[in-house]
This record gives structure tokens, C-alpha cells and sequence, in this order.
């Protein structure tokens, strides 16, 4: 038994497996039906409105439905997308065992204890059959795959099948199929499919008697005419019919117990049954002998089911659901060069992958029983193979002598060498390895016989690794052993290492887990390592690149990894397969690989994307823009790893959207493309952006095009009064007059000088005082007289002038009108070299002659002052001619070969200041000691790096308000460092305290952890104290505290960075539901529609992850308040859902009075906005649920959902991020540092 995933839960009634998706449902003994992602190991969801057991269950072949049956009596039906009942079906007066849809008509078929089997229409949700004869209870039926027919089995110690042909031709709509069958047999029905003589719907065709107690289980054989039944006699027995009659053929002893199920293997000979034994036991069906059996240590087996199209089985007990497969589907095979060698049907066979020519090698015996061998090593010197079969414990090996020429006949009676042990693989040309049961490593010749012995006692498994080498695979590592010296010269830690790939040269390996692919070199250093959700299946090297790529499978991807890390996903896949060879070809690439059916296929990848990141890690740029202009290369993932390795202009080459291209373009500078897209965005943020880059770079008409498009006149005013240009300060002054901007208008004055027109602006603004004390120490005697007279004639005292009084004059100008910061020539990069370039080709100007081409500023009503000054590019000046030329000095620079992408240069050298004006930027060197080893928050923090801090913050969780960390950042500075007194008289000195002052010295050493993932745990557990006392503002301070403090965490371990995951999630549940409890409390109750607002926010507070003791508080509230507003059947709902909680003895004996109350009425008087069958979330904003499928913005840090409006506004859940913003997500573990 191969052991595919495992489910814990109650005891498991009743299993299916959906046709075409990863899904199974398991029905419970305690109500729950769930359903499971059996490729991922994850619950996707779950259904519980039965009361009682839940023993039928069945996924429809076609539609998204399933049925299920319980012992509440009811027969439910299902819409699995819609996650909800549709209807329930009444009939039966007692337990429900099993539910099975029809493969073609629209019927469900269902027995029951009340000793009747019935056929339901689920179109027309009427029972249209009722079967009865059994006089026990009914314990299964099920329909024939193709036939009119149907099985039962009952407790009556009897197995009967039912012909139901009458029941079809009535209940069938007539048609074309409806209208033949009517000229065959027209004394059945009419034209409009009505019955002309009396015909019974259902008859008995066979009475299978036999067993010698009841039978709990009868199925069909999917194509043969046979029967199996499980019984309580603790027999299998097996029958088989015909159209006159039905007998016994054998029964199958074994089992000690009960035997629950049974059923058909549809590929092999085999019946599977399982039982209250504890076993699961194989049978083959020709023989009726025990093959296999499978035992589980305490939990008895109830259901057993099969995949309609996989090699998949589930088998359901005590304590949950186990999916097996019987014997593994992965191919043996092996290559060499451009041949591909595999057994298929017990034959070696080879394919030319060039040619695709496939030919049979030879024929094998028959030594691994009806099991397919486990794995296989070609020895293309000698022409030899080495077969490894495994059946359990009986693993073996076989020596094949293949023949040289495989273009005659193959003979079949050689006989192969044959030994014990758990895997075989050559070493040599004459020699081979075999890893024997006792751990023990036997090197063998050609003849079989034993040349030397090695121990292994830890070994599990060997693999190759080249002439006299092999790799052993330990629990937690894999070593690399040299067999001739027998001593081990490298190891690597990998967990639970499957196979191992090397490339053509032998210098990298692929090492496969389960779940993990390593790559390492051949002395096993380790490369890379990445982590998959899906299990890896193979791989294969493509060496065609400059850098070994390996391409490899999962359960349902082809993905790609480099050597550095980086990896993606090629294409998707429909079924399983196993890679073996790629071909790859100057404009594609195509891997050969084997389905589990053995049978070779090619598929066609696209390989532009990892040979796009290979050509620039190694720097071939001219691949890399061969690329950009040929291929279609698209996706934020492309982006998003350009903008990582620091290559922004090239990403600029890939986007079209105007909102990603000013975002690359303000990265690396290009102020030019920012103005491009900024134009087509014509958004306010977009021009914020754009103004603030703009002004960073000292490029002041595009800040003032900026301010202007967006209407920002105080900052535009302060752009006039800082560069001097006076005029169009005035003219701002105008424009507040027009807008009655009164105060923006005295501004204006005020920074021009302008004492007149303050004089005016106060005494319009009815500032009679302020306007004579401004006129009479400013010496504006006439003003001041008609200012005076005019405080006299209103009874207003006037004010004395200060003798004091000094006349403030803002400064003029040195320089007006100022142009824009000079900056440095640097070198261009070859990205933008060759842009440029093209455009030349194109016929078209630079990104920057375009923009000067037209004005920068908005026209309108600003006229005529809007217009740029003319000025020119650096390296425009006309270039002067040297008077030496080079007369008779061999300068030698007839051969330079210089740079494309440098900036040109000025030929003048005779000026200091022109020569200063050229800057060569420096090459990329070593960075700092201190910010070289510094990658996250906390060390930034801990060093004293503030701002550094902040700006990591900002950019990885999107954190905008930081006045809360001022507090922690100061604390988290002082615990980083240490105080000691140095000479007397003299200031203490102050050192900074390193964690790994052990290991490491000078520029790797790190800062002390100053913030402990243990310390939140404990402020987490306050939380729940203060929770539960009802202190709810102690308990979302407390818990803010928490979720801020998070991102300044330092963890060391992948679990540790989970557990910090989770404990973000944590908070922010709880802060929804505390914060929206908070709110519900003050709100007003007066009116129906705000009872009914306040029961909402109460519903949605259940939903809520929280503690169960907490869980079991908000249940009890929403319980109370929906049952005092008569919406009994919501109330129901959560009496149901706080009963599964176990509360206390006295609430659980409230709960069901109210449970009881509520079914006598089950219906809800008011309509609210709760569906608790759709999944939602609570937005932290507006308290309103936001259903899965709508859309929603989450904020950057804790996640937590919000309406789309409510988009670049601050989380009012954690306090400090921003919601819907861009973020890298959160970094406080060294290893996310590592791809």
C-alpha cells in the first residue's frame, strides 16, 4: 500500500471521489461532510445540516453536484460551487445507508433501513420507484455501469438484482433514441411516451443467497458479468450471471471480522475488501487466493471506494479517511545518449527520441510477480540491465543480458541472474552495486558474484553518481561514496532525498524529496533549494544553456530552476508524467517524458523565460535584448524579478501599462518615461510621484508642469519663491484673488513684499486694527489716516504704532528664473544605449527631445508664462578642434576600442570647470561593513538605522504611520547596546552587542536580538486574559502592539517565520471582531432596522477565527439576539454550531431549548444581510461581509479585507499600514534572503 494522504477526523460512512478534479468527499459519523484537495492535503470545505450520521455520499459524473444521505431520513442534494444545499428529499422512514447518482439519467438511488430501495428524479425532486423485497435492512444498492440494471445487499442474508428497464422506458422523454426504441417495442409505449400496458417499474432478476449472516456490501464488475458481496459471515464471495440465472463462483476466507466493503479492481484481476478486522486485504480474482494485506492498529475500516479513472482507492475507519494506491505507476526506465530505454508489459523497450522511433528490446521473465518493477540501470559498455522489483518485503534484483541486435526476433527463454536486495545499479562497466536488506553494500561482477562489501548501516537507499562512485541516501542527508577506497568524501543535509538526477557532464545533481528539489554540485554543495506544495515527480537537465537548467515535474506543473535560485513555471499539466530528456532547439524546447500507462510523449515548453534570466546573470546583454524585442515575454513575475536584480530600464522594455512604467521609470531615474506615463495616467498620484522624483533630481519645471496639473498652488508658490521667479509668484497671487483664497492671497504678498496689497486684503477682511498697524510701521502715512478715521467713526480704540517697528523685506532674487540643476554626465547603460538607438532607426527623437517639444505646463488660464525657456542637452556644445595634431607622438590610440554606451565627451580640456563637469560613475564595488550584512528591519533598527528601517518597512508590508514605533525603535537602540565606564573624568563609552560574536568578526558581525517571537506570544496570551475579563480597548491596544511589533521580529527557522505568520493572523482576527463588537455595543437600538444591524454585526463576529472559549462568548451573544428577533432558523444554526463547541453543562442546556423552540418554527421573520454558507469576510471599515468571488483590497500588513473604496487609506485594524498597497511581504527570516 502506497499511502497518498491521510485524513483524522470522526469515523468516515461514506467516501467519493470527484471524475475529473483532485476532490474527495468524506461523510461522517457526527454530520459533517468534507471536503478535501487530496493533491494539496487540504480542507476546502465543509457542509453540516444533517443531524445524525452521514453514510451515503456521492459526487455527480457531470455536474457540480453531490448527494448525500443521513440518519435524519433525508436525502440531501448538493451544488458544490455554490457551497449549499438545494433541496432535500423525503421519503424514507428510517436510517439512509448509501446514495448513488446515475452515470446517464437523471436519478439518485438510495437504501435504507426501512427495508425499501427508492429511485429519485433530482430534475423533477420526486421519488418515481420505490423497490421492495428485502425484509431487513437495506445496507447498499448500487447501478450496473452500462446496464438496466441495479445490485442490492440487505441484512437478510441476501444479494438481489433488480432489472429496471421498465422504469427507463417509462420515465425517458421520447426522441430519436425514444422514437426506435418505440418501432422496436411498440407495445411498450406511445409516441408521447405514455404507457399503454401495465409494466412494473423494477423487478427482481436474481435472488443471490449464500452468506450465512447479512451482507453489508454488493457491487458490479466494471465489464465482466460478475458480482461481489461482503457479509458479516466474514466472507467475500463472488458471483456471476446471466440473463436466465446467477450463481456462486468462490468465496474469499481471511478476513476475522465484519466485512464492511468490497469492490472490483478496474485495471487488474483484484477484488479489494476491507473489514471491522483492522485489515484492508487484496484477492486475486482468478485464483481467489490472499495476495495482500494492510492493517491498521486500532481503527476498524468501514467504506472503501476507487477513482473512476485513477489507480487511486480510499478506504474510511475510526479515525478518519486514508487515499492508497495498490502498486506504484512510476516507469521504469533509463537513458542513454539520444535512447530512451523502458519496460512496458514485461518488455525492455527503446525509443529514439530524435526519430521517435520505438522498438522492443527483449522480453523479461516473470519473477516480480504482477508487480511492475521498481526501477532499472543500463549498462550501455556491456550491454547489460540491471531489473529491481518490490513487492513489500520481497525485494529482489535480475541480470539481463540484453542482445546487441535488436533487429530480429527476441528470445524469450533466457533466464536472468537473479539476487536479494533492495536496489541494484552499475558502478563500473563489469561491476554493480547491491544494497542488501542487513544495510550492507555487495559489489558484484557480471557473473553475479560477490567482489567486495561495504558497511552502510545507515543507509536507506543507493543512487548513482558516476564511474566507482554512488550516492547514499541517509535519514536527513545523502552521501557521496568512492567504493573503491570505501570511505565517504561528501555529504549534503537533504531530508528524505527519492532520486537523484545529474546533467550530461556530471557536474550537477538534482536531489528530489517529496516535496523539495536540490540542487548541489557534484562534491555536493549545496547550490539552491526550493519547496513545493505539490509532490515532485522528475526531471531532466537542459544543458543547452550557459548554465545547467533544471526543468522538473510536479503532480500537475512543469517548472523550471536555475542554479542561483531563481525558478518558475513553464506550463501546467493534466495528468502526472516524468520527465526524461529535454531537447532544446534555438527557438524552443521539447521534453520527452512517460505517463504512467508507460507510453512516451513529447510536450513543447517555452524556454524564453529562464533562458531570458540566465542571459542576465551571466551578462549577455545582447541576448538579453534580443529577447525583449522578440519575444513575448509578459507578467508581473518577469517585472517584478527585473526590478529585484536591479534592472529596471530593462523591465521598461516589457510593460505597457503606464501605472507599472512610471513606477520603473522613477526607480532608475528616467524622469523623461515618468513624464510619458504620468501624461496618459493624468492621475493626482501619478504627478505627486512624478513631482517628487522630479524635485529630488533638481528638475524644477517638470516639478512646476506637476503643481500644476494637479492644482497644488501652495506648493507652487513656494517652487516660484525658491528659484526666483518672481513674475509667476505675482501671478499666483492673481490666481488666489480669483479663487477668494484670502489667506493664500496675503501669502503671495507677503512673500513678495507687496505692502499695499496687505494693507488692502486686511481692511476688506474687516481687519480695520491690524490693517492701520500694518500701514503706519510700514511708513504708509495716507493709508494709515484713512484706516484711523475710519476705527474712529466705528468706536473702535485704535492702536498704538511700535517705535520699535523694523520693516521686514523679503530678499530679491540673485538669479531669476532659474534653470534646472546641472547634474553629472555618467555612462549610459547598453539597455539604454540600444533604446535610443532604435528610436534613431525608427525615425522618431529621444523620450526627452519629445518632451521639450511641446509645453510642460498646463495651458488655460495660466497664458503665456507658461512656455520653457530654451536651453540645451549636456554634450550639445559645439566641439572645438585641437591645434596640435598629435604631430609626430605615437599616442597609439588608433586601436582603442572603447564602450558604445559611454556619454559623449567634450574635446575642450583647456577649462577647469568644464572639466569638472564629465563624472565617470564608479564601478560596483563592496558596500559598507554595516549595510553589506544588514537585510531586515530589526538589525536596521538595532544598529540605529532609522530611517533605513522605515524605508524597509514601507516597501515589505506597506507601513506608513510610524509614530508608533518611536517608542520601540528607542527601546529596541538601547537594548542593542551596552554602557561602560572608561578612564576616570572621561564619558562613558558605548559598544553595540552581536549575536554571532562566536563565528564571526569585522563586517559580519550582526546585532543582538533585541525582540523575541516568545515575548509577543506572552503579550498574546494578556490578550486572551483581557478578552475573556471583557476589557475589550486594553485588549486591542494590546493586541495593535503586537501585530506593529511583528515585522521588527528576527526569526532563525522556516517555523519560526509560520508561527510569526500566524501570529499576525491571530491579531488581526481579533482586532476585526473586537474593534465591529466594539461598535455594535454603541450602537443605537431603537428601530427595527437597527436591532437588525446590530444582529448582523453580531452574526459576523462569529465568524471570526478566535479561541474557542471566546468563540463560544459570541455564539451565545448572536444566539440571544436572533432568537429575541424571531429569525428562528439563524438562531438554530448557531445552537447547532456553539452544541459542537462543548460549552459548560448549563449553557449547553440553554442552547438546547433554544435549538428546540427554533425547529418547532424554523423560519426567520426578518430578512439580513448574513449567508452563513458563503464564505466572507468582515471589512474592518464598514463591518459589511465581503463574499468570496467580490472584490476586496487587504492591507498590507495584517491582511485584513476592506471594501475596494476604502483603497490608500491607513488600517484602522493594525493602525500603521496602508490598505491596497504594493508590498513585498513580510521579511524577518535570513533564509527568505537566500533564493
Amino acid at each position: 500500500m502506497l499511502k497518498k494522504f491521510e485524513t483524522k477526523s470522526a469515523r468516515v460512512k461514506g467516501i467519493s471521489f470527484h471524475a475529473k478534479r483532485p476532490w474527495v468527499l468524506a461523510s461522517l459519523h457526527n454530520g459533517v461532510i468534507q471536503l478535501w484537495d487530496y493533491r494539496m492535503c487540504t480542507l476546502l470545505e465543509k457542509f453540516d445540516e444533517h443531524d445524525g450520521p452521514v453514510r451515503g455520499i456521492c459526487f455527480h459524473i457531470q455536474q457540480p453536484l453531490f448527494v448525500s444521505g443521513g440518519d435524519d431520513y433525508k436525502i440531501k442534494v448538493w451544488n458544490y460551487k455554490q457551497r449549499r444545499c438545494l433541496f432535500t428529499l423525503l421519503g424514507h422512514l428510517d436510517y439512509i445507508r448509501t446514495t448513488f447518482f446515475h452515470h446517464e439519467y437523471p436519478w439518485i438511488l438510495s437504501a435504507s433501513d426501512d427495508q425499501t430501495i427508492r429511485i429519485w428524479n433530482w430534475q423533477s425532486r420526486q421519488c418515481i420507484s420505490v423497490l421492495t423485497g428485502h425484509n431487513h435492512y437495506v445496507m447498499c444498492a448500487q447501478f450496473h455501469p452500462t446496464e438496466d440494471l441495479l445490485v442490492s445487499a440487505s441484512l437478510d442474508q441476501s444479494v438481489r438484482v433488480w432489472d429496471f428497464s421498465g422504469l427507463r422506458k417509462k420515465s425517458v422523454a421520447p426522441g430519436p433514441a425514444g422514437l426506435t426504441e418505440h418501432l422496436r417495442n411498440p407495445q411498450a409505449t406511445d409516441l408521447f411516451g405514455q404507457q399503454l400496458y401495465m409494466q412494473a417499474d423494477a423487478v427482481v432478476k436474481h435472488v443471490l443467497e449464500g452468506h450465512d449472516r447479512g451482507v453489508n456490501w454488493a457491487c458490479f464488475h466494471p465489464t465482466l458479468p460478475l458480482i461481489a458481496s461482503a457479509a458479516d459471515d466474514r466472507q467475500v464471495k463472488l458471483w456471476r450471471m446471466n440473463d436466465s440465472k446467477a450463481w456462486e463462483v468462490d468465496t474469499c476466507r481471511g478476513h476475522y471480522n465484519n466485512v464492511s466493503c468490497v469492490l472490483f479492481h478496474a485495471k487488474h484481476e483484484l477484488i479489494i475488501s476491507n473489514s471491522e478486522d483492522l485489515y484492508i486485504r487484496v484477492w486475486d480474482m482468478s485464483k481467489r487466493t490472499l495476495l495482500q494485506s494492510f492493517r491498521r492498529e486500532h481503527e476498524r475500516y468501514w467504506v472503501l471506494t476507487s477513482h473512476p479513472t485513477l489507480n487511486l482507492f480510499a478506504a474510511g475507519h475510526d479515525g478518519g479517511m486514508v487515499l492508497f494506491k495498490l502498486q506504484r505507476e512510476r516507469p521504469a526506465y533509463a537513458v542513454h545518449n539520444n535512447m530512451l530505454f523502458y519496460i512496458k508489459n514485461r518488455h525492455l523497450r527503446k525509443l529514439d527520441m530524435l526519430t521517435n522511433r520505438d522498438a522492443p528490446v527483449m522480453h523479461l521473465s516473470k519473477g516480480g510477480g504482477r508487480q511492475q518493477p521498481y526501477s532499472m540501470s543500463l549498462n550501455h559498455a556491456e550491454w547489460c540491465v540491471l531489473v529491481t522489483w518490490r513487492n513489500g518485503e520481497n525485494c529482489s534484483y535480475e541480470l539481463y543480458a540484453a542482445p546487441r541486435d535488436h533487429s530480429g526476433a527476441v528470445p524469450e527463454g533466457t533466464e536472468p541472474a537473479r539476487g536479494q536486495a533492495t536496489t541494484a545499479i552499475w558502478v563500473a562497466r563489469n561491476r554493480f552495486a547491491a544494497l542488501e536488506k542487513n544495510n550492507q553494500l555487495v559489489i558484484r561482477n557480471l557473473k553475479n558474484e560477490v567482489s567486495k562489501k561495504i558497511s552502510t548501516p545507515t543507509c536507506e537507499e543507493i543512487m548513482y553518481a558516476g564511474t566507482g562512485m554512488l550516492l547514499l541516501r541517509e535519514a536527513d542527508s545523502v552521501q557521496l561514496l568512492d567504493v573503491q577506497q570505501k570511505r565517504t568524501i561528501a555529504s549534503v543535509k537533504v531530508s528524505k532525498c527519492r532520486y537523484a538526477i545529474w546533467n550530461t557532464d556530471m557536474s550537477i545533481v538534482a536531489l528530489l524529496g517529496k516535496h523539495t528539489v536540490t540542487l548541489c554540485t557534484k562534491k555536493l554543495e549545496q547550490l539552491c533549494c526550493i519547496t513545493e506544495g505539490a509532490r515532485v515527480k522528475s526531471g531532466a537537465f537542459d544543458d543547452s544553456t550557459p548554465q545547467p537548467v533544471f526543468i522538473y515535474t510536479t503532480a500537475n506543473h512543469i517548472k523550471y530552476c536555475c542554479k542561483d535560485g531563481d525558478y518558475g513555471i513553464i506550463r501546467t499539466l493534466d495528468v502526472p508524467v516524468y520527465a526524461v530528456r529535454v531537447l532544446s532547439t534555438e527557438t524552443g524546447a521539447r521534453v520527452v517524458c512517460l505517463d504512467r500507462e508507460c507510453r512516451p510523449k513529447v510536450l513543447n515548453i517555452d524556454p524564453t523565460e529562464y533562458r531570458f534570466k540566465l542571459a542576465l546573470v551571466t551578462r549577455q546583454y545582447d541576448q538579453v535584448l534580443h529577447m525583449v524585442r522578440t519575444a513575448k515575454l509578459v507578467g508581473q513575475s518577469i517585472i517584478a524579478y527585473l526590478q529585484e536584480k536591479g534592472y529596471p530600464e530593462v523591465a521598461l522594455h516589457f510593460v505597457k501599462d503606464s501605472r507599472t512604467r512610471l513606477s520603473l521609470a522613477l526607480q532608475c531615474g528616467n524622469i523623461e518615461v515618468a513624464l510619458e506615463a504620468a501624461k496618459s495616467l493624468d492621475e493626482p498620484a501619478a504627478w505627486d510621484q512624478l513631482a517628487k522624483a522630479a524635485l529630488t533630481t533638481g528638475n524644477h519645471q517638470i516639478v512646476e508642469m506637476c503643481y500644476q496639473r494637479t492644482k497644488n498652488f501652495d506648493k507652487l508658490s513656494f517652487l516660484y519663491l525658491v528659484t526666483g521667479n518672481l513674475e509667476k509668484l505675482r501671478k499666483m497671487m492673481k490666481i488666489a484673488e480669483i479663487r477668494k483664497d484670502t489667506s493664500a492671497q496675503f501669502q503671495g504678498a507677503l512673500l513678495l513684499g507687496d505692502v499695499g496689497e496687505r494693507i488692502r486684503l486686511l481692511r476688506n477682511s474687516g481687519q480695520l486694527s491690524l490693517a492701520y498697524l500694518t500701514a503706519i510701521n510700514h511708513k504708509q502715512v495716507e493709508e494709515a489716516e484713512q484706516l484711523k478715521a475710519a476705527l474712529e467713526s466705528a468706536g473702535m480704540p485704535v492702536p498704538e504704532a511700535n517705535p520699535d517697528a523694523v520693516f521686514l523685506r523679503p530678499p530679491l532674487p540673485i538669479q531669476r528664473n532659474q534653470p534646472n540643476w546641472p547634474l553629472l554626465a555618467v555612462s549610459k547603460s547598453f539597455f539604454e544605449v540600444a533604446g535610443q538607438a532604435r528610436a534613431a532607426a525608427e525615425g522618431s527623437g529621444s523620450a526627452v527631445a519629445a518632451a521639450l517639444d511641446e509645453p510642460l505646463e498646463a495651458a488655460g488660464a495660466w497664458g503665456d508664462d507658461d512656455v520653457l525657456p530654451d536651453h540645451k542637452e549636456e554634450g550639445e556644445e559645439e566641439i572645438m578642434e585641437d591645434a596640435c595634431e598629435d604631430g609626430g607622438w605615437d599616442v597609439g590610440d588608433e586601436d582603442l576600442e572603447l564602450p558604445e554606451e559611454l556619454a559623449p565627451v567634450s574635446a575642450d580640456m583647456g577649462a577647469a570647470e568644464d572639466s569638472e563637469q564629465y563624472f565617470v560613475a564608479p564601478t560596483r564595488g563592496a558596500s559598507a561593513p554595516l549595510a553589506a550584512r544588514l537585510r531586515t528591519a530589526h538589525d536596521h533598527v538595532a544598529t540605529g538605522q532609522f530611517e533605513a528601517a522605515m524605508r524597509l518597512l514601507n516597501e515589505q508590508v506597506g507601513i506608513v504611520n510610524f509614530a508608533p514605533y518611536e517608542s520601540v525603535f528607542a527601546e529596541m537602540f538601547a537594548h542593542a547596546r551596552v554602557t561602560f565606564g572608561a578612564l576616570p573624568s572621561l564619558p562613558a563609552l558605548t559598544a553595540y552587542l552581536h549575536r554571532n560574536w562566536k563565528e564571526a568578526t569585522g563586517k559580519d558581525l550582526l546585532p543582538v536580538i533585541t525582540l523575541k517571537l516568545s515575548d509577543l506570544v506572552s503579550q498574546l496570551q494578556q490578550s486572551y486574559q483581557l478578552t475573556t475579563a471583557g476589557r475589550f480597548p486594553e485588549a486591542i491596544e494590546r493586541l495593535q502592539g503586537v501585530a506593529q511589533r511583528v515585522p521588527l521580529l528576527l526569526v532563525d527557522s522556516k517555523a519560526e517565520l509560520s508561527e510569526a505568520q500566524q501570529l499576525l493572523a491571530v491579531c488581526r482576527d481579533y482586532l476585526v471582531g473586537l474593534a465591529m463588537e466594539t461598535a455594535r455595543k454603541a450602537m443605537p437600538k431603537n428601530t427595527v432596522d437597527e436591532q437588525k444591524r446590530t444582529c448582523e454585526m453580531a452574526a459576523y463576529f462569529t465568524h471570526c477565527k478566535l479561541q474557542p472559549v471566546h468563540q463560544i462568548l459570541t455564539l451565545r451573544t448572536a444566539l440571544n439576539m436572533f432568537f429575541k428577533l424571531k429569525n428562528y432558523r439563524t438562531a438554530a444554526s448557531f445552537a447547532r454550531r456553539l452544541l459542537e463547541l462543548g460549552p459548560r453543562p448549563e449553557v449547553a442546556q440553554q442552547a438546547r431549548k433554544i435549538l428546540q423552540a427554533c425547529e418547532k418554527t424554523p423560519t426567520d421573520e426578518h430578512q439580513l444581510l448574513y449567508d452563513e454558507h458563503n464564505p466572507f469576510s468582515v471589512c474592518g471599515i464598514s463591518y459589511k461581509p465581503i463574499y468570496r468571488g467580490k472584490p476586496e483590497e487587504k492591507c498590507s500588513l495584517c491582511a485584513a479585507s476592506f471594501m475596494p473604496e476604502h483603497k490608500g487609506k491607513l488600517c484602522p485594524v493594525c493602525g500603521v499600514a496602508e490598505i491596497g498597497k504594493d508590498a513585498l511581504g513580510l521579511r524577518i527570516c535570513p533564509l527568505q534572503f537566500n533564493r
